[in-house]
């Protein structure tokens, strides 16, 4: 009998490949069916019992009782079924219990290849619902190999990927180290689960302080935005649920410990940790840290604001390689614009100048349209006449005249400058054409030496 000790190994299969107990039964069950329609023909009606308790086996061969008998694997006649059923009549069902030694060497082995098959599908589903929950958590596992450029962790079930875009610069391995990742997808692939793995993902950052501070694991504390520049820079907005804890404070911990801890995992990558605030001109000042913010303009529509800064800090706030400013505008997600305020100052005069060529336009014109995103003659030329009409005491006939003249005064400076192109390319022609000349000078003169 090819099925031996089922209950047994059902049991332990399940424990150490982590199967549910029915997902084997059932594949139990479809082996011995595979086995016995090998053995009597494709048409048998086949059913398996199991008990899950003693693990004994039963199958049964359903047959149908004919007249005449036209598929023996699936039929039989009254004669024949009295030997079974001594009441049974025509159109009968009679469930006759078959031995599964009776199957054969050849069915046996098609059933235990069945059975290996479908354990193995049994538990690469297992695997991919095991780590399908874990998506979007830290998990940790050991080096076990190099793949071009990538790197096989062993997570103890199955094996997963860091792959070279996300794992962290400068940073080095070798096998059988121990190693902590972000689980970033889990894939269904027919050789099994793929699982990628992260270490440069700003949610990795946002996993790590959910382990270090427990005001965040516990919801006191939370977490609105994290942006990263990988190894070097990453940025953190925070609030409290709790008027009583202070969030940015919770996230430093005592002397600096609970970031530090983190700043190690991540290979001194310099975390900033930023109060949020719903005023989105208090949470850009409090992104941009440590610069000092002079002054914003805001533009609502196109989601960007102009942060003024003074001078001294204009470094800082945009930061080396832009990192501060990058990062400022991916945790708000407002687009920024860094100026110290010398350079704010120049293009406001240069703004002022420019608007006062208008007729009608002194300096409080100026400023109401400076302010309102009007910063030159041009923008005047391309604005709409409600627009104008709506910032100003203007009349719908006044604002279409100033902006028939800020087209002139446009044209006219473009004709100017067209003219002074000219004039510098006239006078740049002429300097070739006496540059030309002084070589047949010197040569006239050298000819006139030798005679």
């Amino acid at each position: 009998m090819f099925i031996t000790d089922i209950k047994r190994v059902i049991d332990q299969v399940s424990r150490e490949k982590g199967i549910e107990p029915e997902v084997l039964i059932n594949t139990l069950k479809e082996a011995i069916i595979s086995a016995a329609r090998k053995s009597i023909g494709p048409r048998a009606d086949i059913e398996v019992h199991y008990d899950s308790k003693t693990g004994d086996v039963e199958v049964f061969h359903f047959k149908e009782v004919v007249e005449e008998v036209e598929y023996s694997d699936s039929e039989l006649t009254l004669e024949d079924g009295y030997e079974y059923d001594p009441e049974c009549e025509i159109g009968d069902s009679l469930g006759i219990r078959i031995d599964t030694e009776e199957f054969g060497r050849i069915a046996a082995q098609s059933a235990k290849q069945v059975i290996i098959q479908k354990m193995r599908e049994a538990e690469r589903n297992a695997v991919y619902e095991n780590f399908i929950q874990k998506k979007g958590k830290i998990i940790n596992g050991i080096v076990q190999r190099f793949d071009r450029g990538s790197i096989v962790v062993n997570l103890g079930q199955a094996e997963a990927v860091l792959r070279p875009r996300d794992q962290m610069p400068r940073e080095n391995y070798k096998r059988g180290d121990r190693i902590r990742a972000y689980v970033l997808d889990v894939l269904e692939e027919s050789k099994g689960a793929q699982i990628l793995l992260s270490r440069t993902h700003p949610e990795f950052l946002v996993e790590l302080f959910k382990t270090e501070v427990p005001e965040v694991a516990e919801g006191i504390v939370t977490l609105r935005a994290a942006a990263r520049v990988p190894g070097l820079r990453a940025k953190v907005a925070v609030s409290s649920m709790d008027s009583d804890v202070d969030p940015v404070g919770a996230c430093v911990g005592m002397k600096g410990n609970r970031v530090q801890n983190i700043v190690q995992e991540l290979r001194g990558e310099k975390i900033d940790i930023v109060q949020w605030s719903p005023d989105i001109a208090r949470f850009v000042c409090n992104a941009l840290s440590p610069a000092q913010i002079a002054r914003v303009i805001i533009d609502e529509d196109n989601r960007s604001m102009e942060v003024i800064v003074n001078d001294e800090y204009l470094s800082i706030a945009i930061g080396k390689g832009g990192q501060n400013v990058s990062l400022a505008c991916e945790i708000t997600g407002w687009h920024l614009e860094v100026t110290s305020e010398e350079e704010y100052s120049r293009e406001l005069k240069q703004g002022y100048d420019s608007l006062m060529k208008l007729t009608g336009v002194g300096l409080s014109m100026a400023e109401i349209l400076f302010k309102s995103g009007y910063a030159s003659v041009l923008d005047i030329s391309e604005a709409d006449i409600e627009d104008i009409i709506s910032i100003t005491e203007l009349d719908e006939t006044q604002a279409k005249e100033m902006i028939e003249e800020a087209k002139v005064i446009l044209e006219k400076e473009l004709q100017e400058k067209e003219q002074e192109k000219e004039q510098e390319k006239e006078q740049a022609q002429a300097q070739e054409q006496d540059q030309d000349k002084e070589p047949k000078d010197d040569q006239d003169i050298q000819e006139g030496e030798d005679d």
